[in-house]
């Protein structure tokens, strides 16, 4: 008698342990056409498995080396084909790819560990200089929204109610940071608020 593989199980097989944000933009056909991927700050790959099962062109970088080993051990069994160099120990505000390299970016949980803004400003620099035109930066991080009452600035390095210290944006940097960048919303900004402990806001581009 065959066992029965519980659902969840399954999905985790195929996904990994995928943002549910990042899965929601696959289910939506965003990457049907966007191939070549860069995980920014991808730690031990935890977006990456269904990209390398699936044939995508895969690229990642993350300061941590212990990080960077575990990707590419993953890499190595889903994708046994890619280039090992294709995943790499880097900064993000110093990205060793070429200009429009890049269909889709990634970069989940990431940019709130900026020191301050220029710091924010030039990671984000480096992940659109190396995105193709039309292609798709999706971002995770933390944010004031919702929680403006409860910390001493909507913006900039603080502290977070559940103790954390996060570099923090508010929907007004956002909008501008885009704007800046000739960049469209490719949905509207999304802020999951975790009960008044942190907010998580879901910020998608397209470059123009």
């Amino acid at each position: 008698m065959h066992a029965v593989r519980e659902p969840s199980s399954e999905l985790r097989a195929q996904f990994g342990d995928v943002d549910i944000y990042l899965f929601d933009q696959l289910l939506r056909g965003r990457f049907d056409r966007r191939r070549r991927i860069l995980d920014a700050g991808c730690g031990s790959g935890r977006n990456l498995r269904y990209f390398l099962a699936a044939g995508f062109d895969v690229y990642a970088i993350d300061e941590d080396p212990a990080a960077v080993s575990a990707a590419r051990k993953l890499a190595a069994s889903a994708a046994p084909k890619l280039p090992p160099d294709n995943i790499r120990q880097g900064t993000l505000h110093a990205l060793p790819w070429a200009d429009a390299r890049m269909d889709a970016v990634i970069c989940s949980a990431v940019l709130h560990f900026a020191r301050d803004r220029s710091h924010f400003d030039r990671m984000l620099d480096e992940m659109w200089r190396v995105l193709a035109r039309g292609g798709m930066f999706f971002a995770r991080l933390a944010s004031s929204i919702g929680l403006e009452s409860r910390l001493t600035d909507t913006t900039g390095r603080v502290k977070l109610p559940d103790g954390s210290d996060r570099f923090v944006v508010d929907e007004q940097l956002l909008l501008d940071a885009a704007y800046e960048r000739n960049a469209a919303l490719l949905d509207p900004i999304k802020t999951t608020n975790v009960q008044n402990q942190r907010c998580m806001t879901t910020w998608v581009l397209q470059k123009g």
